[in-house]
């Protein structure tokens, strides 16, 4: 059989949550499954590291697809071209975008619908695209996976797609991901926040991931809590008025730090050397870092919605994402309470062993091999 693979989102040094779950899933797939031909159809050069086996063929298909204008392209010109040119049996879309111009079987991986819920915090073109195309591509797919139990029921209420045409896949946890020695953990924090505690909020700075509210819970914690720090991991593109008007009334700017993308080693360090994860995102389809949180056995502080109770379970504390105070009061407990932190961790660590990218990468092809062997 041959299956084309949208791998666009495979970029070097740039992958996340959507790219960690297309080279994890992918690179198992093609491995273990030598009698398929996989297509890999990039927007751009690509780097070998995404070419796992021998049975892969890569092609770049231009143009590189920055902005909506080119997913129209992309999608609706160049891929049902491309499809055709390859023969191909079956289309795979980690990212869940679809080409309405082909009749071929399609499978896309639908994450979540954040832009339903909360359209205002995409800039108007993005929004337009998503809430138009995506509508229409759950209806063309052949199948749908996605990544919780509270997606597929969001996604079969907006979109009136059959409950028995969705199936759950969650995410995994890489192998990088471990507990850390005591050692390790002064390292981390002499590494990250100048060997004070610190919490860790890790997530490219969307308004979704909520890290407006949480800098002025911070801040509340941060005057009779003079000791502790909060480090933030994530790329910046997204630093809105929201985030400016926050910061401006953040007073503890100084135990505020900024670390940028780090790689999974690093994350894993930081991860490690934290007195708790801090997730109040107000919108996640699963939530990967809560997961890696608990492989590490850190404690997690995580919003009460959407699948971020599904995913964490009781190795959480949860607090109302809109409620400042609240998310202050729930900081605060998990830090001054050793019990309830070494509670967490145990159930983080038991908890987390479901969430695997070896049994992600079986659920997926399970799903593939549904329509490959369909009439």
């Amino acid at each position: 059989m041959r299956i084309a693979v949208n791998t666009r989102l495979l970029l070097p040094g740039k992958l996340e949550g959507i790219g960690w779950f297309a080279h994890e899933t992918l690179s198992r797939i093609t491995r273990d499954h030598s009698e398929h031909e996989f297509h890999f159809l990039f927007d751009r050069s690509f780097d070998e590291q995404f070419i796992y086996a021998r049975n892969i063929k890569p092609h770049v298909v231009p143009p590189p697809t920055r902005h909506p204008l080119l997913y129209r392209f992309w999608f609706g010109v160049q891929i049902p071209r491309m499809l055709r040119k390859l023969k191909a049996d079956v289309f795979l879309s980690p990212d869940g975008f679809l080409s309405l111009g082909t009749s071929i079987p399609q499978l896309p991986v639908i994450h979540d619908l954040n832009f339903e819920a909360f359209p205002e915090d995409l800039p108007r073109a993005y929004r337009n695209y998503y809430r138009h195309y995506f509508p229409r591509f759950a209806k063309k797919a052949s199948r749908i996976v996605t990544v919780s139990e509270f997606s597929a029921a969001d996604i079969a209420t907006r979109y009136g797609v059959p409950r028995e045409r969705i199936d759950v896949v969650h995410n995994g946890v890489s192998e990088v991901f471990r507990p850390s020695t005591e050692d390790e953990k002064r390292a981390a924090r002499e590494r990250y926040a100048q060997g004070a505690p610190y919490f860790i909020c890790v997530g490219s700075l969307h308004p979704r991931k909520n890290i407006a509210r949480l800098l002025l819970a911070f801040d509340r914690l941060a005057t009779t809590e003079r000791e502790v720090r909060l480090v933030i991991v994530g790329e910046s593109f997204w630093w809105d008025a929201r985030m400016k008007e926050a910061w401006e009334q953040v007073s503890a700017k100084d135990r505020v730090l900024f670390t940028g993308r780090l790689a999974q080693r690093e994350l894993r360090d930081a991860l490690g050397g934290a007195t708790a994860l801090a997730y109040v995102s107000y919108y996640e389809g699963f939530g990967i870092p809560v997961a890696e949180a608990m492989r590490c056995a850190v404690p997690v502080v995580a919003a009460r919605a959407t699948s971020l109770p599904e995913v964490a379970g009781d190795a959480a504390v949860y607090c109302d994402p809109f409620d400042i105070a609240d998310m202050a009061a729930s900081l605060e407990r998990v830090l001054n309470d050793s019990a309830l932190c070494e509670q967490l961790g145990r159930e983080g660590t038991r908890r987390s062993a479901r969430y695997t990218w070896d049994r992600t990468a079986e659920g997926l092809w399970n799903n593939l091999e549904k329509l490959l062997s369909s009439p």
